[in-house]
C-alpha cells in the first residue's frame, strides 16, 4: 500500500500494516518491548511527552501499528487500518512541533474510529455488505474536530452491523472478540472500539451510542465510555439509527482521557438538526475536582432488579466506595417513556431507499433486516406521540436532580455471553440496554467505568449519570472513583 491508497480492506490489513511498519523499522525484541510500553501511556502523559519533544508522534503511531499487526488478528477490532495515512499524519504533526506549533493535548495521539463514522476517501462500511464499497467524500464533523485537535487516525473499527445490536457478532467482517476472553463477545454496537482500547490498539476510540453502544461495550471490555448530553457533540456524517437517540462519544482507558477527547468533540454544528448550543468547556478541568459535596441518587427500580449476582455484588461494593468519597446516598425514582417505535421508525426511514434496491436488500444480514423492517409499520400518529413524550421527559428530568447531583446504576443487568451463544440465539438483547436506553431518551450524560470483575475474569461496569450538561460532575466523580480503586489498571490477557 502507498500513502495515496484510499483504503485498506480488513482482508489485506495485516499485510498493509506490516509493509508500513516494517519498512519504517526492523525493531529488535528490546525495541518491540519499548514500543509496547508506549501503548500503555495515557493520552495525558503521551501528550506531555510529545509537547516536550521527548516522544515523537511518528514513534507513538508506529508503536500502535506494530501492536495492531501482532494482536488484532485475534481480536478483529479493525475493519480498515490506514497505516500509511496515519504515518503521514504523524509526520506532518511532528513537523508542526518542530515549527513551534502544538494543537493541544491530542496533538499526535493515535485514535480509532467506529466504522459508521464517515471518513473522506476511506472505506466506511457500518460493518455491512451493503456498504462494503462505500467511500465518503467528506469527513463527519466529529472527525474534522479531532483532526483539527491533532489526532492521528489509525483506522476504522469493527461493530455490530449498522449499529443495530449489542454484540458486535453480527458483522460482515467477522465477530469482534473480547480481549479478556476471546470466546466472549465484547458488547455492542461499538464492540470494536471498546476491544481496541482495552487491547491497546489505539489510545482512544470513538463509538456511537443510541441505546447502550458506548457504555455497554465499555463495561464488557473494562474501559471508560462516555455518552455526553444529546447534541453536545455533532452526529452529522455518522450513519444513523435514530437522530433523537444517537450520540457520539469517546472510549478510553481512563476517565481523564475520555475528558480530553470530549473537550475536542463538543461544539455546536448548525448543519446537525439535533446539535445544541452550550458554553465551551474544558472537561479535563473536572479531573481531580473535589467531590465531597456531591449528592448521589440511586434509582432502585428497575436498574437494580434482576441483576446477575456478580454484577449486583460489584456495583454495591462500588457504591460503598462512592459513599466514602461523598456521603450517604438517597433513593430516587425515574421512569423513561417508551420510545422504541420512534427509534425504529427513524432507522427504517434511513434504510428505506437502500431496501428499495433488491440487490442491496439481499446484502443485509437477516437479523438486521428483520429489525429494520420493524419500523416500516410505525404510523405517523405513534411516532409523533412518542416524540412528544420524549421531549416532555427531557424537559422534566431535571426534577430528579433537585435533591441529588448524580445518579449511579449498573451499566448492564447481565454478563456478556460467548460469541457462539449470541450468534445461535440473538434474542434477549433488550436485557443489554434496559439500564442504558433511558439516558438516551432523557438525553443526559452518562459514563461507564470499570467497577469489578467476575470470577471468570470478565469486567463489570457501573454508570454515573448527571443532569443535562452535567458532564463536569459526572467526570469528577468517575475519576475520583477510578483513583480510589484499581480496576481500570488491569490489563486483559491478550498479549
Amino acid at each position: 500500500m502507498t500513502i495515496e491508497d484510499p483504503i485498506t480492506r480488513r482482508g489485506v490489513m495485516a499485510g498493509a500494516a506490516a509493509t508500513a511498519v516494517l519498512a519504517a523499522t526492523h525493531a529488535s525484541a528490546q525495541r518491540a518491548s519499548s514500543n509496547d510500553d508506549l501503548t500503555r501511556l495515557s493520552i495525558g502523559e503521551a501528550g506531555r511527552r510529545i509537547a516536550a519533544r521527548e516522544l515523537s508522534p511518528v514513534e507513538l503511531t508506529r508503536a500502535y501499528l506494530e501492536r495492531i499487526e501482532s494482536v488484532d488478528p485475534r481480536v478483529n477490532s479493525y475493519i480498515t487500518v490506514t497505516a500509511d495515512r496515519a504515518l503521514e499524519q504523524a509526520r506532518a504533526l511532528e513537523a508542526e512541533l518542530a515549527r513551534g506549533q502544538n494543537r493541544g493535548p491530542l496533538h499526535g495521539i493515535p485514535i480509532g474510529l467506529k466504522d459508521n463514522i464517515d471518513t473522506a476517501g476511506i472505506l466506511t462500511t457500518a460493518a455491512s455488505a451493503v456498504y462494503a464499497d462505500r467511500i465518503p467524500g467528506e469527513d463527519a464533523e466529529c472527525v474534522r474536530k479531532l483532526r483539527d485537535a491533532g489526532a492521528v487516525f489509525l483506522g476504522k473499527l469493527n461493530m455490530h452491523e449498522f449499529a443495530y445490536g449489542g454484540t458486535s457478532a453480527v458483522t460482515h467482517y467477522g465477530p469482534v472478540h473480547n480481549p479478556w476472553d476471546l470466546d466472549v463477545n465484547p458488547g455492542g454496537s461499538s464492540g470494536g472500539s471498546a476491544a481496541a482500547v482495552a487491547a491497546r490498539l489505539c489510545a482512544a476510540a470513538l463509538g456511537t451510542d443510541t441505546a447502550a453502544s458506548v457504555r455497554y461495550p465499555a463495561a464488557c471490555c473494562g474501559v471508560a465510555g462516555l455518552k455526553a448530553t444529546h447534541g453536545l457533540a455533532s452526529i452529522r456524517g455518522i450513519v444513523p439509527l435514530s437522530e433523537f437517540h444517537d450520540h457520539v462519544g469517546p472510549l478510553a482507558r481512563s476517565v481523564a482521557d475520555c475528558a480530553l477527547v470530549m473537550t475536542a468533540l463538543a461544539g455546536f454544528d448548525p448543519r446537525d438538526p439535533v446539535s445544541i448550543q452550550a458554553a465551551r468547556e474544558d472537561y479535563h478541568a473536572a479531573i481531580g475536582r473535589e467531590v465531597r459535596r456531591l449528592r448521589i441518587g440511586i434509582p432502585r427500580s428497575p436498574f437494580f432488579e434482576q441483576l446477575d449476582p456478580e454484577i449486583d455484588a460489584a456495583v454495591r461494593a462500588a457504591i460503598a466506595v462512592l459513599v466514602g468519597l461523598t456521603g450517604p446516598t438517597r433513593d430516587v425514582t425515574i421512569a423513561a417513556p417508551n420510545t422504541y417505535a420512534l427509534l425504529d421508525a427513524e432507522t427504517y426511514s434511513y434504510h428505506a431507499p437502500l431496501l428499495a434496491d433488491a440487490a442491496k436488500r439481499a446484502l443485509y444480514t437477516p437479523l438486521t433486516l428483520q429489525r429494520i423492517m420493524g419500523g416500516a409499520s410505525v404510523t405517523a400518529q405513534v411516532y409523533i406521540e412518542q416524540r412528544r413524550q420524549m421531549q416532555i421527559a427531557r424537559n422534566t428530568i431535571g426534577d430528579v436532580f433537585a435533591d441529588v447531583d448524580v445518579l449511579v446504576a449498573p451499566t448492564c443487568m447481565v454478563l456478556p455471553k460467548t460469541i457462539e451463544e449470541v450468534v445461535r440465539n440473538p434474542a434477549g438483547e433488550p436485557s443489554l440496554i434496559r439500564n442504558t436506553l433511558p439516558f438516551n431518551v432523557f438525553g443526559i450524560p452518562a459514563i461507564s467505568v470499570p467497577c469489578g470483575f467476575t470470577r471468570a475474569g470478565l469486567p463489570i461496569g457501573m454508570q454515573i449519570i448527571g443532569p443535562r450538561l452535567g458532564e463536569t460532575a459526572v467526570l469528577a466523580l468517575a475519576h475520583a472513583y477510578e483513583q480510589a480503586t484499581d480496576w481500570h489498571r488491569r490489563e486483559p490477557p491478550v498479549a
